[in-house]
């Protein structure tokens, strides 16, 4: 896979991509001053990896949009979208949730991030197959592409892989092998991807556990400053995967 790199994008367009994702994704943009509930179909679907997720949401200073699909819409019936983002970030979010959904819950309320002008920093990455022998079973699920890093004896030493949730959004996952760590090679592949889905008019997004320090740090260092947003799922069942 190859995309190009060619950064030069519209002021203003980048949210432009995000509010179009939003509508995808949880069927409504965040409107300031009110955090509200959207029964969406599109909840209903796989998502990037042939997961459903029921219960996905965002929230942050122009507002929340909380989507649930309508075969867990009844569990929602009376209830403020406010009084489920309270819970989820209350200390005890994991009972707060059960309590207010009336069944047990698992959840997952990582840092939300998107970059409008990813860093320019070297490009040490090349884009593969994610079938590529040489690249590890972690990344082999990604359907938006990755991006590796090889070392001169075409070792992997890191690399990304991009979750395409749709055609407006592809979110950045990064890893780097252990014997690697330490020269900034997360950092760089982050950046380059990030600015290949700008030019490719996507929106880039980035998302890590609020603890985690050393992911939060990559974001920075790339161009994904944190604007105060976090992305909400939920499963009824405690089955799904959780993130952050």
């Amino acid at each position: 896979m190859t995309i190009s790199t060619n950064d030069m994008v519209r002021p203003g367009a980048v949210r432009d991509r995000l509010d179009a994702h939003f509508r995808l994704w949880l069927g409504d943009v965040p409107r300031p001053g009110e955090a509200r509930l959207v029964v969406h179909p599109g909840r209903a679907e796989p998502g990037w990896d042939g997961v459903i997720r029921p219960i996905q949401g965002v929230i942050g200073p122009d507002g929340g949009v909380l989507a649930v699909s309508p075969a867990v819409a009844g569990a929602f019936a009376g209830l403020a979208a406010e009084a489920v983002f309270a819970a989820a970030e209350a200390p005890d979010g994991t009972d707060r949730l059960s309590d207010v959904l009336g069944m047990p819950v698992a959840y997952g309320m990582p840092t939300f991030r998107w970059s409008e002008a990813a860093t320019t920093l070297p490009e040490v990455g090349t884009w593969v197959e994610p079938d590529h022998p040489r690249i590890p079973a972690w990344l082999r699920p990604f359907n938006g592409g990755v991006l590796v890093a090889f070392d001169r004896a075409g070792r992997y030493m890191a690399g990304v892989g991009l979750k395409r949730h749709n055609e407006m959004a592809r979110e950045i996952a990064v890893g780097t092998d252990m014997g690697y760590r330490g020269r900034g090679l997360a950092t760089k592949l982050v950046a380059q991807a990030a600015r290949a889905i700008l030019a490719a008019g996507e929106v880039p997004i980035y998302q890590h556990g609020p603890g985690n320090a050393a992911s939060a740090r990559v974001a920075e260092a790339t161009g994904f400053p944190d604007r105060g947003w976090r992305m909400l799922e939920i499963h009824p069942d405690r089955s799904g995967p959780i993130r952050g």
